[in-house]
């Protein structure tokens, strides 16, 4: 095997960090060494990769995108790919009063030693993270003064699908399913490097381009016209894509990752196995924009499901297996992979769990597999819209009655909590759209007390601003300022804490509407608003995803500052409507979908007509199969997870 030349060993930090680490809050974050942790020497391998999630590490260590890169990049002997998460402020201040720069957990090695940073972004509140990261790590934040040593970083995730914000501070972007992509980009690193790295660092970027593998924002020209929307956006190189696509990773069952994901020393967000059932979904919900990327729907088989629980659970010793996608129940075996599940672990009181399920995929005999073995934890729904017309209008396609048909059978079979989850400040959405979340609450508690015959029923709402998503038919939307959403949630408040009858059985929790309207400016953003990321940043804002480091005020002052120049401001990114004829800042990458079928969707939307689920009823256009050469991937298969022996309790 042939080693890399250009870059030497570095030393491991960690002689420097140690003494630091008992003055800082969860010291435990930074030190490594956890089980299924996979260091490598970093001089025998070829292409090194740092793999980010920008947050602390109890957010960051249970993504599972990462999970599965860390696992399938690690299995070849020629890479290395080793884990960071942006430093708490804490450590951070002591690290660059003593000269120490960002480092990995594996080896506790300099970040800007590595060949690539790859950073997965599921929220563009991170993006002051990535800065804060970069500039710890000691690599430049604008990509156009780095140089032919300094790593290529690499963004990844849901908001990569629209990067033009952080356009000036990446290298590239890949769009889409990670697996394959990486590798590709870590094979196109690998022979570069062995041809002695000809052309420098603009080669290898246009090498990333030509292939198709990832879009280099440098690569193309944006115009604006007078009016400050987007005139065009064009490539400057030949050979580069006028519109770079996304990955679609078909047969699932042949990448099984991860199957031995690491065991964190210190408390994270989530403490289980999880394994993804299946990949993408076409409910067709119009605000979603993870199920719109995400097309088509890819489902493992209840065989591969099996030995990826069986390999999690050995090397993890975890007793919780997450069965995940964006709709769990709606796996064509769903009812197979839990009950024979169930049947394999009961005597080993594993339990099982559908982090997302639709309140019309769901049943009873689901339920109860799923908490067989006596764990019995509330239920949570997503009804998402107050009324039946919200819903219509969002196509969640989810009844009242359906709902109470659901929790009655529920509270009738032991179950005495339930959680909902909705959204404020949809596209023609009224106060009463709002308000009315009240009075399906206090139906689901009437329910509850009649069906388990006892008072003792909770159910808990939680509602979070709409932000509208690149890639959605709610793209040209306008999005409601922070005052309209709190006006209706404190009228909801209201109305709940009236309720003599029902009010105390019903908890609330709700953010305001600040937080969203600058993940709106994020989100839609173009690459002028990669100013006003850069002057908050710069101003000291970080984890912005954190309610005690977020700004407002500050988030505001940046953006009118930084945006005056270019004659738009914060309101013309967020609360203003776009009319079909715009340009968006993202319509040259291709997600797959047809613009013209999202406006067509759009207008169905405010008409309040519904659309059906393609997996059950006829194809309507939206161009992703065609577009991509994909097709929708389900079962029944009709296969079983064998061998199974049933492990008998003993008195």
């Amino acid at each position: 095997m042939s080693v890399d030349t250009y870059r030497s060993a570095p030393a491991s930090l960690f002689n420097r960090l140690e003494p630091l680490l008992a003055r800082v809050s969860k010291p435990v974050q930074y030190i490594g060494g956890e089980v299924n942790s996979q260091p490598k020497a970093f001089a025998e391998t070829e292409v090194r990769w740092v793999l980010m999630y920008p947050d602390a590490y109890e957010v960051g260590q249970p993504n599972q995108g990462l999970a599965i890169l860390y696992e399938l990049l690690n299995e070849r002997d020629w890479i290395c790919a080793e884990r960071s998460y942006t430093i708490w402020p804490d450590l951070a201040a002591l690290m660059r009063a003593e000269g120490i720069p960002q480092f990995t957990l594996e080896n506790h090695l300099p970040v800007a030693a590595f060949d690539v940073f790859g950073l997965s972004f599921s929220t563009e509140l991170c993006y002051t993270n990535m800065l804060e990261s970069l500039d710890l790590a000691g690599i430049p934040l604008h990509a156009a003064d780095r140089g032919i040593d300094d790593p290529l970083v690499i963004a990844g995730g849901h908001a990569a699908f629209n990067p033009e914000p952080i356009a000036a501070f990446i290298d590239a972007a890949v769009l889409g399913d990670g697996e394959q992509a990486a590798v590709r980009v870590s094979e196109l690193l690998r022979a570069w490097k062995a041809e002695g790295r000809p052309g420098g660092r603009d080669e290898i970027l246009l090498r990333l381009a030509r292939s198709g593998v990832a879009y280099v924002p440098s690569l193309y020209d944006v115009t604006y016209s007078p009016d400050g929307a987007i005139e065009a956006v064009r490539p400057t190189r030949p050979g580069v894509p006028e519109r770079p696509a996304k990955h679609t990773l078909m047969e699932l069952d042949e990448w099984p990752y991860p199957m031995q994901p690491i065991v964190p020393l210190a408390e994270t967000v989530h403490e289980r196995y999880s394994v993804e059932i299946f990949r993408g979904c076409t409910r067709g919900c119009r605000f979603c924009q993870a199920g719109m990327i995400t097309r088509p729907v890819r489902e493992r088989n209840i065989e591969t499901v099996g030995r990826m629980v069986e390999a999690g659970l050995a090397a993890t010793g975890l007793e919780e297996v997450g069965l995940l996608s964006l709709s769990s129940a709606d796996h064509t075996e769903i009812g197979e992979i839990t009950h024979q599940l169930a049947d394999r672990y009961e005597a080993d009181q594993v339990s099982l769990s559908l982090p997302s399920t639709r309140v019309d995929a769901f049943n009873i005999d689901l339920a109860n597999e799923l908490s067989r073995n006596g764990r019995r934890s509330g239920l949570t729904f997503a009804p998402e819209g107050g009324t039946e017309r919200m819903r219509k209008v969002i196509n969640k396609m989810v009844s009242e009655d359906d709902l109470i048909n659901t929790v009655a059978a529920a509270f009738s079979q032991g179950w005495r909590q339930v959680k909902l989850y909705f959204m404020c400040g949809l596209p023609t959405e009224t106060d009463e759209d709002v308000t009315a979340i009240a009075d399906m609450a206090a139906r689901v508690i009437e329910t509850g007390r009649q069906a388990a015959g006892t008072r003792d029923i909770r159910c808990t709402i939680s509602i979070g601003g709409f932000v509208p998503k690149p890639h959605t038919p709610f793209q040209w939307a306008a999005q409601a300022d922070p005052d309209t959403i709190d006006r209706r949630l404190h009228a909801l408040r209201d109305k709940i804490r009236a309720d003599k009858r029902y009010g105390r059985a019903i908890g609330m929790r709700y953010h305001d509407g600040k937080p969203g309207m600058i993940e709106g400016l994020l989100s839609r953003g173009d690459r002028r608003v990669g100013d006003v990321i850069e002057a908050v940043w710069r101003d000291g804002g970080h984890f912005d995803g954190w309610s005690e480091h977020f700004s407002f005020e500050r988030w505001v002052a940046c953006a009118e500052r930084a945006l005056a120049p270019y004659g738009v401001d914060l309101a013309w990114y967020t609360i203003r409507e776009r009319p079909h004829g715009e340009v968006l800042p993202w319509d040259h990458l291709d997600s797959g979908l047809d613009r013209d079928w999202l406006w067509q969707d759009y207008q169905d939307a405010v008409g309040g007509a519904e659309v059906e689920d393609c997996r059950w009823s006829g194809c309507y256009d939206c161009g992703v199969c065609p577009g991509m050469g994909t097709d929708i991937q389900i079962g029944p298969t009709g296969r079983s997870l064998l061998p199974l022996t049933v492990v008998q309790r003993t008195a």
